[in-house]
């Protein structure tokens, strides 16, 4: 049977660090019209919706011709504001690929390998990574860090750096092994999402902030793929002014 594949853009409105971002304008185009136009490339898509809480996107959307969902204003997570989409949408979709609303320059190849990692016959939940360039990238705790098995299975994400070295002086670290860091859009089967949109916080998500950890507590597989182009994530106004400059100064339409 083929696989149908929804892809949903969770955009909140309030965001607790730049509230309403995903309305703001980038050279012409608001960010959430980016993201969408960027997603609607990709060529695994069945379908492709918003999911918001907030009537001024719901507005936006309508506005640009693409197709929105109303979903509660209390979720917690981008995951469960999908699921409560996939639950409200007609179709019978297999997957469901969870695209990020401040992500305005994202490559529809990256959805494209999300996709077709999801049809691997074993996985549940998958995500990218990416190689970790500098020291800088590795010690940021606002990057999250991933060791996967030899068959690309995340083992555990960490703000911290890992592995550790231990005999090694941490500057000369990316010298002797090859470190990854996330890139945070998910794909889910459709029943795994249905399942995990249920699971309360674990201890380790509490400790690192990061939902993928309440995932692997309870045994779910993460299968991540390796992308060599590095997202983009407006997540301050500053992050806003750096997007316009990149429009301008590549004149992307």
């Amino acid at each position: 049977m083929a696989s149908t594949i929804l892809g949903i853009i969770p955009a909140r409105y309030g965001s607790t660090r730049f509230p309403g971002k995903v309305l703001a304008d980038i050279a012409g185009k608001t960010m959430l019209r980016r993201v969408y136009e960027q997603a609607r490339q990709s060529k695994y898509l069945s379908e492709l919706i918003v999911a918001t809480d907030h009537p001024s996107v719901a507005q936006e959307v309508e506005r640009f011709g693409g197709k929105v969902i109303m979903t509660r204003p209390d979720h917690l997570s981008g995951t469960d504001r999908c699921f409560e989409a996939l639950q409200k949408i007609n179709g019978n979709f297999s997957h469901v690929i969870n695209i990020q609303a401040d992500e305005p320059f994202i490559d529809p190849l990256q959805i494209d390998l999300v996709a077709q990692t999801l049809q691997l016959q074993q996985t549940q939940i998958a995500t990218l990574i990416i190689r970790v360039a500098t020291l800088e990238q590795l010690t940021d705790l606002g990057e999250a860090k991933v060791v996967v098995s030899s068959t690309g299975q995340a083992l555990y994400f960490s703000r911290q750096p890992i592995p550790c070295l231990r005999d090694i002086p941490m500057e000369n670290w990316l010298l002797h092994h090859t470190f990854y860091r996330h890139i945070g859009i998910y794909g889910y089967r459709s029943d795994v999402l249905r399942e995990i949109a249920q699971l309360p916080p674990s201890p380790l998500e509490q400790c690192e902030k990061l939902e993928q950890l309440r995932w692997l507590e309870r045994g779910y597989r993460i299968q991540t793929a390796v992308t060599t182009k590095d997202s983009f994530c407006v997540e301050t106004p500053e992050d806003l002014a750096k997007a316009i400059a990149l429009v301008q100064a590549q004149q992307i339409q």
